[in-house]
C-alpha cells in the first residue's frame, strides 16, 4: 500500500493549488472531523524582519530557512500553543510558519501527504493528525515520514513515566518498530455525561457513584444500561439522543479493529452494535437522532422529542459541544449546571490530536523542545498544566480540559460550573486507563461511515441483519484495498 501512497501526490498537489488562495477561520478541535470548519491559511507567527539591502546572497537565504519551523495542522489549536511556548521562551529564535487546512471535504490529508513527500525547505517540521486518521501517520501508509521522539532529544521512557501519559495514547503513537513517534495533549477517555435533575427524578439521587451503579458503570456490559433505559422511559425520558451516542463506546471498547492481517474484520462487540441500536429504537429508548445534526444539538438544551438523560463522551464534548448547545451560560439558563459525569458501562476514548515531527527536519533539537513542551512537560509551566486549568491566557479563566498527563490532572482543579461544580478529573483520569488504543486502523473514518449507514438501514427496517452486513462488506470491497471474505 505504501507504493500507492506516492501515486496520490499529483492529485494532492492539485488540491493544494486550488486551496492556496483561501482565507482562514479559527476552529476548535473537538475530535470530530465533520465539525472542523476552518479554511486553508498560511501565516507567519513572528514579525517579518527586513534583510540588509546589501545582503542578497544565497547563503543569507539558507540562514533564514534554518530559523524557520513549518507547522501543519487542521485547526489553529497547536499553532496557538506554539505561540505560548515562544512567549515563555524569548530566546527561542525560530520563526514559526503555520499552514492550517481544514479536514472538511478531506482536504488536509492529501495536502499534508504531498508536502511531506516533496520535502525541502517548505516541508512540515511539525504536523498534526487526529484520531480518525492518525494511524496512517504513525503505523500506516505515511508512517515513514515520522521521526521517533527519541531522535529529537527526548528521553521517552523517563518523560512518559514522569508525566503518567495514558497508555492508549502511546499505543496509537508508536510505530511498527516500537518507537514513539506521536503523542497528544488532550485526554479523550470517555464517560457518561448525564442530567442531574433527571437522575434525581428517576433514581432518587444525582450522585455520580450512584448513577454509575444504575447504568452499570465499569461492568463491561450493556445489560444494566438497558435496565436503566426502561426505567427512564417509564418516566418519559430517553437514555440517549440517538444510537451514535453509544457507538464510540462500542467501537473503542472492541478487542480488535476493522482490519486484521489485511482482511476486513467485524469484531463481535462491533457487530453487536446492530442489536444494541435496534433495541434502542424498537423500545423507544432514544429520540432517534443522528450525532452532529440539529436534532442532536436540540436535545442538549432539552428541546427534543423527549428529555434526554445523557451523552457518552470525553471532556471536549462537555467543553465545546454540550456547553455551546445547552441554551445558557450560567446556572438556571437552559441546561447549564444540570450536568454531571460518571463511569460508563464500558471504557472507551473518542477523538484527540497527535503531534508528530518530520524525520527529515534539520531542526530536531528545536522541534523536540516544542513537542516535549506540548506533550510531555508536566510542570506548571508546561502546556498541559495551562490546558488543564484553563490558564493559557494570563488573567483569564479559560476552559478546563482533560489532558494526556495524569500527573498534571492530579495536581489540577477540574471543578466545572457546567457540571454543577463537580471535579471532572475524578472521572476522566481513570477513564483514560480504561481506553484501548490497539483497535484502530488507518481506514476507520471511512469504514465507520459505511458501518453506521448499514446499521441505520437495518434498524429502520429497510434491510435484514444479514443484508446490512453483506452490503457493508461490499462497500468495503468496492472502495478500499482490503481483503473481504
Amino acid at each position: 500500500m505504501k507504493k500507492k501512497f506516492v501515486a496520490m501526490f499529483l492529485c494532492a498537489a492539485m488540491t493544494v493549488t486550488m486551496l492556496a488562495g483561501c482565507g482562514s477561520n479559527t476552529s476548535t478541535n473537538t475530535g470530530e472531523t465533520a465539525e472542523t470548519e476552518s479554511d486553508v491559511s498560511e501565516t507567519d507567527s513572528s514579525t517579518d524582519t527586513t534583510a540588509d539591502a546589501t545582503d542578497t546572497t544565497d547563503a543569507s537565504a539558507d540562514t533564514e530557512d534554518d530559523k524557520v519551523i513549518n507547522v501543519w495542522s487542521f485547526t489553529e489549536e497547536v499553532p496557538n500553543m506554539i505561540e505560548k511556548f515562544k512567549e515563555q521562551n524569548p530566546d527561542f529564535d525560530y520563526e514559526i510558519k503555520t499552514t492550517v487546512i481544514a479536514t472538511t471535504d478531506g482536504a488536509y490529508q492529501p495536502a499534508l501527504d504531498q508536502a511531506l513527500a516533496a520535502g525541502g525547505a517548505d516541508a512540515p517540521d511539525i504536523y498534526c493528525a487526529e484520531s480518525a486518521f492518525v494511524l496512517k501517520y504513525t503505523q500506516g501508509d505515511a508512517s515513514q515520514f515520522a521521526a521517533p521522539y527519541s531522535s529529537l532529544g527526548i528521553d521517552v521512557d523517563t518523560a512518559t513515566k514522569d508525566a503518567d501519559i495514558a497508555q492508549y495514547t502511546m499505543d496509537i503513537g508508536t510505530n511498527t518498530d516500537g518507537e514513539l513517534v506521536g503523542l497528544g495533549y488532550q485526554a479523550t477517555g470517555g464517560a457518561y455525561i448525564y442530567r442531574r435533575s433527571i437522575a434525581k427524578d428517576v433514581f432518587g439521587t444525582d450522585d455520580p457513584a450512584e448513577v454509575s451503579k444504575a447504568i452499570g458503570g465499569g461492568s463491561g456490559s450493556w445489560d444494566q444500561f438497558f435496565d436503566a433505559a426502561a426505567k427512564l422511559k417509564d418516566k418519559g425520558y430517553a437514555i440517549v439522543s440517538g444510537d451514535g451516542d453509544i457507538w464510540h463506546a462500542v467501537e473503542n471498547s472492541s478487542d480488535t479493529g476493522w482490519i486484521v492481517d489485511g482482511k476486513l474484520n467485524i469484531d463481535p462487540k462491533r457487530e453487536a452494535f446492530l442489536d444494541l441500536s435496534k433495541e434502542l429504537k424498537d423500545n423507544d429508548y432514544h429520540n432517534d437522532t443522528q450525532d452532529w445534526q440539529d436534532a442532536w444539538f436540540a436535545d442538549m438544551k432539552d428541546e427534543g422529542t423527549k428529555p434526554v438523560f445523557g451523552f457518552f463522551g470525553p471532556a471536549w464534548l462537555i467543553n465545546y459541544v454540550l456547553a455551546s448547545n445547552c441554551g445558557g451560560e450560567k446556572a438556571g439558563e437552559g441546561t447549564f449546571g444540570d450536568w454531571a459525569v460518571c463511569e460508563p458501562p464500558v471504557g472507551f476514548f473518542w477523538g484527540g490530536t497527535w503531534v508528530l515531527a518530520n524525520k527529515d527536519t534539520d531542526k530536531k533539537e528545536a522541534v523536540g523542545k516544542v513537542i516535549n513542551w506540548i506533550t510531555l512537560d508536566s510542570s506548571e509551566t508546561g502546556l498541559q498544566y495551562y490546558w488543564a486549568n484553563g490558564t493559557m491566557e494570563e488573567g483569564t479563566a479559560g476552559t478546563k480540559d482533560a489532558v494526556a498527563s495524569g500527573t498534571v490532572m492530579a495536581k489540577s482543579d477540574g471543578s466545572v460550573d457546567f457540571l454543577g461544580g463537580q471535579n471532572m478529573f475524578d472521572v476522566f483520569v481513570p477513564a483514560n486507563t480504561y481506553a484501548n488504543g490497539k483497535n484502530l486502523t488507518q481506514y476507520d473514518e471511512t469504514i465507520n461511515l459505511y458501518w453506521r449507514d448499514q446499521v441505520r438501514e437495518y434498524t429502520s427496517g429497510n434491510k435484514t441483519r444479514d443484508e446490512a452486513i453483506e452490503a457493508f462488506k461490499q462497500q468495503v470491497a468496492d472502495n478500499l484495498d482490503v481483503i473481504v471474505e
